[in-house]
């Protein structure tokens, strides 16, 4: 199966690298590149700190572009929303300022919708059934839906499991978050679940989330427990509830502009470092989940698990969301979805 779906990823990427409207002679093989012997400088920007697994990924793809290139290829990492946040960095790669990036698919949902699907909540029930659907047929045929917006989907790393954390009061049932303001991604679907839930939601840039964490323009936040330890969210927030309301699936995409200048051989080094730099990262995010609770725990915070009777009571409380989105995502394609998970 792994290596099936490998190869139906890598046809996927071909195809694509078919569709970009370059010559029949490769770019890069001609012209002042050529004659200066120059290296491609590519750009890879993360909202991430150097700490956590997504950043790592992308230097363990730096160090593989790098190795099998010779150097014809430079990768610089800038980490820790250097280059602006998630929305500034997709918009960068369009521009082509920007080379490459992973992001969750609530960012990537607000060019491309049919990735909201992803991002149902409470669709995956643990990571093993969303890697073989994100890393099937489903997933792969939504790539394609990127290069009309001048990306390149390769594939899906993973943020993980998103948690609600706060700093006014412990969560214990679904009555517990009504009236809080809840920082979330600058999603559509993201902010009508949380308003269906009772709370406050209010879309904020990652970039800009410690500080409104700080200075009490949120009461709390929900990310993957990866991003509330090595973004240092715990010296600012008391409680994380274990609500796994939905897993994040963050793309590696890069630049269309960019993709479009490489030769046979570099698209093909591409696709590798792509997939081996996911299985990395995975693995790392992975063991990260594991030790980041008992780092939390030890540095002060409150972690809690909702009961079986409470998280039904949230699941049933959010499903106007799937009758939503059902019909702008499409219904039938909705439908595949479930039943892949199924």
């Amino acid at each position: 199966m792994k290596k099936l779906l490998t190869t139906l990823s890598l046809a996927s990427m071909l195809a694509l690298a078919a569709c970009g409207g370059q010559s029949a002679e490769p770019s890069g093989q001609n012209g002042e590149e050529a004659a200066t012997g120059e290296a491609k400088v590519m750009k890879l920007a993360v909202v991430t700190p150097d700490e956590r697994s997504l950043t790592k990924g992308l230097y363990k793809f730096q160090e593989i572009v790098e190795s099998e290139t010779n150097g014809s290829i430079k990768v610089e990492v800038h980490p820790n929303g250097q280059l602006g946040g998630d929305r500034e960095v997709l918009e960068g790669l369009q521009l082509g300022t920007i080379e490459g990036t992973t992001v969750s698919t609530g960012p990537v949902a607000q060019f491309a919708p049919r990735f909201a699907m992803f991002d149902l909540p409470f669709l995956f029930s643990d990571t093993d059934i969303a890697y073989e659907v994100l890393d099937g047929p489903i997933g792969v045929d939504l790539l394609n839906d990127l290069p009309e917006q001048g990306l390149i989907g390769l594939n899906y790393w993973e943020n993980g499991f998103r948690h609600m954390t706060n700093d006014v009061r412990e969560i214990t049932s679904l009555e517990d978050i009504k009236g809080l303001k809840i920082r979330t991604l600058e999603n559509d679907l993201h902010i009508d679940m949380w308003r269906e839930l009772g709370a406050n939601p209010t879309p904020m840039a990652f970039t800009e989330l410690f500080a409104g964490l700080q200075q009490g323009v949120v009461d709390g936040q929900e990310n993957p427990v990866g991003n509330v330890t090595t973004s240092n969210f715990y010296e600012v927030q008391e409680f994380l509830t274990k609500t796994g309301h939905i897993y994040n699936a963050s793309l590696f995409m890069i630049s269309k502009a960019f993709w479009d200048t490489l030769t046979e051989d570099e698209l093909a080094i591409m696709t590798m470092a792509a997939e081996e730099a996911r299985n990395y990262q995975r693995e790392l995010n992975q063991q990260e989940e594991l030790e980041a609770y008992d780092f939390l725990e030890e540095n002060g915070m409150t972690i809690t698990e909702l009961s079986a009777e409470e998280q039904q009571k949230i699941f049933e409380k959010v499903q106007p969301v799937y009758e939503k989105y059902s019909s702008r995502i499409g219904e039938d394609l909705v439908n595949q979805l479930l039943d892949a998970v199924q």
